[in-house]
């Protein structure tokens, strides 16, 4: 089997395409990535020795590229998006290219040059808004709040409509906020850690009650892996580990870890369109596909702190004040 992974440098790609080398080992995979915001060449440094991994620096949105690349491989999973809310919020439009230009790049090739191609949209639970009670089925319609999540529902809809009008073999994930190793400063849980580290204040959103339902990477990449093998066409999978937990917990914890003071927690402004709770419900995913979380909570948040203890040359480059800005969305450019 031969797959196209788009966005394998970043955080959750290049854990899945680790994940895939392992799990298959008669599995070729080509991982195109264009090298930006969320990507890292030392991600997949040990798999640049294995002959059946090949990378492509390139960007989703070249039809010339994805039209070659698409024609010679059995399936497509598309990993490569702008995840970030806060940025999100500063330049929408780098969004709408990537998240939703990439996308229908990437239809289009499938459907005019690789028709049988198997397709998995790597979406997010965000699509769906806030859930302010209950828990997000698959059926529950998307409700985007910024424009990040907006240009996710849109990559989606594509998505859908061309499995309905084309007849095209797709599915898509949806899945809760991730946490492990190789995620960028930027986001909360390593962004507390290396302000942690550093005795910097540890900026929270609003009065950190905002509920996210965190799932361990390794989870994630395993339940994308039975998707794209057991997935039907047209279905939408919910993933989710049940692990709901408030902003302020979360950092507590962590600040506990690393025998920090809990006077670091400092509140600051929420930012614009701040969803107070994510909560999906996988029983979908956990019953036609026979997927379940392995990862313990507490265990795999200890283990993902401890990574950051030990790979500090890996964060230290991206650890600039832009990415550790405390309020990062008023900023007028961020790189």
């Amino acid at each position: 089997m031969k797959v196209l992974v788009t966005g394998g440098l970043g955080f959750i790609g290049s854990n899945f395409c680790r994940h895939m080398l392992a799990k298959h080992p008669d599995l070729e995979l080509i991982n195109v990535d264009k090298i930006g915001i969320g990507a890292n060449p030392a991600n997949l440094q040990d798999a640049e020795r294995d002959k059946r991994y090949t990378f492509i620096k390139g960007d989703i949105c070249n039809p010339q590229l994805i039209n070659r690349l698409v024609h010679q491989v059995d399936a497509v999973v598309n990993i490569a998006a702008e995840t970030h809310v806060d940025r999100s919020i500063v330049d929408p439009n780098m969004f709408l290219q990537n998240n939703t230009v990439g996308t229908f790049t990437l239809l289009e090739a499938v459907r005019r040059h690789n028709h049988k191609a198997r397709f998995v949209q790597v979406s997010t639970d965000e699509v769906y808004g806030e859930a302010l009670e209950g828990s997000f089925t698959e059926e529950t319609p998307p409700k985007p709040s910024n424009p990040y999540s907006a240009s996710k529902t849109a990559a989606d809809m594509f998505v859908l409509a061309y499995h309905k009008t084309f007849g095209l073999n797709v599915s898509i994930t949806r899945c809760t906020n991730n946490f492990g190793p190789y995620q960028l400063p930027e986001k909360l849980i390593p962004k507390t850690v290396i302000r942690a580290l550093r005795d910097l204040p540890i900026p929270i959103y609003g009065k950190g009650t905002n509920i996210r339902d965190w799932i361990y990477v390794t989870d994630h990449c395993d339940a994308i892996s039975i998707v794209l093998d057991k997935g039907k066409p047209g279905e939408i999978y919910n993933i989710s580990a049940g692990n709901e937990i408030t902003n302020i917990d979360i950092a507590k914890k962590i600040i506990t870890q690393l025998d920090k003071p809990l006077s670091l927690l400092t509140f600051v402004e929420d930012r614009p369109g701040h969803d107070i709770r994510y909560s999906l419900d996988s029983t979908k995913t956990r019953r036609e596909l026979n997927w379940q979380p392995q990862a313990r909570f507490e265990e795999a948040l200890k283990t993902t702190v401890q990574w950051y203890l030990e790979n500090t040359h890996w964060w230290t480059p991206f650890a600039t004040d832009v990415i550790l800005n405390p309020t990062p969305w008023k900023l007028g450019g961020m790189h």
